[in-house]
């Protein structure tokens, strides 16, 4: 298994607001995962967390979204192209919404 540096991630979910309830399910969520939050930053309107995956932050918003009343919103940004692949290289943000 490779190493990634502490402070890696490739996405960010977005709760708004946050929800004591919202946070730890997610956290449950990456106790048996490849995946891990690298950093976790409260603001005033909730909470981000910094992912480690692409896939895994896309698959937390799907079920954030069955599972909890809310709006889901997925955007990314083009963060570097790899050379070696010839593929562009995205940072995910998901943010849910609870209403």
């Amino acid at each position: 298994m490779r190493r990634l540096p502490i402070d890696y991630y490739e996405a960010i979910l977005q709760l708004r607001p946050a929800d004591g309830v919202l946070m730890k399910w997610i956290e449950r969520r990456f106790r048996y995962s490849d995946a891990f939050i690298s950093r976790k930053v409260f603001i005033k309107t909730g909470v981000d967390y910094y992912i480690s995956s692409n896939k895994v932050a896309r698959q937390i918003g799907k079920q954030l979204k069955k599972n909890f009343k809310g709006e889901l919103i997925e955007s990314r940004k083009l963060f570097g192209r790899d050379t070696y692949a010839s593929k562009n290289i995205y940072r995910v943000t998901v943010c849910f919404r609870l209403t």
